[in-house]
């Protein structure tokens, strides 16, 4: 068991770190403009919590009814589910698209932007939120690779597109000199890439095709998404949430505060993606287990996944105790925000024990 586990965790765990250096690469080169940009990457990854959430509610909540499925010989169920949750995700993200842009500074300031970061983070907001539609969808489609073991395949997309979005940031923000816009741009480019790469995957090999003639699209079939989604749905949420408030606490300290807690959530997360991929390696291994009613493996999986994170969750919180200094100083050399920053990094670090065990 923990060999099947680390063998599907090992993408995965890369396929989120590649995820979390992207965004730590727009951290990183937007922080060399200016403390206000480096700012409006942490107000708008609130914006990219929300987007996180929905697509992992959809992902994981038509995945664990694909894995079961497939565990049980039920394919038409799997078929069904998968295109249903892709095209909902396409509809999430649209609604959200129109509704975002529509209000954009309004929206800015709800999530914690002050004055002066406004007009960084609604350049850096605008092209996200009409890339919404993709995003959201190509969340879907990797969990869905993952549900179905291939783990692989997922990868492929996610590490295409993150290594190209480190390549263009660079380009687009100093080359092109179109700054904090630059940064999602290459955002965008990359996602669109990972888009197509993550949909000519769901038709390779024995995995599931997303054909627009298998989405059904009634109450019953959404409500058991959504249902099975729903604790995704309230973790990420819960996450967006806290960045909200964390910023609009924050930013009655300036925009130096912000930045640092951007820098700080991104590092984090960073450090949570291992984490996190032991547990999305035990996920199919979960539901193909629970569709064959082999409870035992199920038990012992859970309990390996469990142990592994924790174990790899002291090392990251020494690591982030000892050296936040220096680690902040990489991203933002402003004293105000290294001071700030390396003691939230080092309270953050105090916590990371937990992760493995949510």
């Amino acid at each position: 068991m923990p060999k099947l586990i680390l063998g599907l965790a090992a993408p995965t765990i890369l396929s989120m770190l590649i995820t979390s250096i992207y965004n730590l690469a727009d951290t990183f080169f937007v922080g060399q403009l200016s403390t206000s940009a480096s700012g409006a990457v942490g107000v708008v990854s609130s914006l990219m919590a929300i987007i996180q959430a929905l697509g992992f509610m959809l992902g994981h909540g038509a995945g664990g009814i694909i894995s079961r499925s497939l565990g049980s010989q039920d394919t038409h169920a799997a078929t069904k589910f998968a295109s249903t949750s892709f095209f909902t995700a396409l509809t999430f993200g649209a609604v959200l698209a129109v509704l975002g842009l529509a209000a954009l500074p309004d929206f800015m300031m709800l999530l914690g932007s002050t004055d002066t970061i406004l007009p960084h983070a609604c350049a850096y907001a605008r092209p996200i939120l009409i890339a919404a539609p993709l995003m959201i969808s190509s969340l879907v489609m990797n969990n869905h690779l993952r549900f179905q073991g291939s783990a692989a395949f997922a990868m492929v997309g996610i590490t295409i597109g993150g290594f190209l979005n480190v390549f263009l940031d660079p380009l687009f923000i100093f080359q092109f000199r179109l700054g904090v816009a630059g940064a999602a741009y290459a955002t965008i480019l990359s996602q669109f890439v990972s888009f197509c790469i993550l949909f000519c995957m769901t038709r390779q090999g024995a995995n599931i095709p997303i054909r627009f003639r298998n989405m059904h699209p009634s109450w019953p079939i959404l409500k058991e998404i959504v249902a099975g989604g729903a604790p995704s749905l309230i973790r990420q949420g819960t996450q967006s949430m806290s960045t909200i408030f964390l910023n609009v606490a924050a930013g009655g300290f300036g925009d130096a505060a912000i930045a640092a807690m951007s820098i700080v959530t991104r590092l984090s997360f960073f450090a949570a993606s291992v984490i996190i991929g032991f547990g999305q390696g035990f996920q199919p291994v979960c539901g193909f287990s629970y569709g064959a009613r082999k409870y035992g493996r199920l038990r012992e999986g859970f309990w390996f996944a469990v142990k592994a994170g924790t174990l790899f969750a002291l090392l990251a919180a020494a690591v982030a105790i000892v050296w936040a200094v220096p680690i902040l100083g990489e991203f933002r050399n402003d004293p105000l925000v290294i001071s700030t920053g390396a003691q939230a990094l080092r309270a953050q670090a105090m916590t990371f024990f937990l992760v493995p065990l949510t």
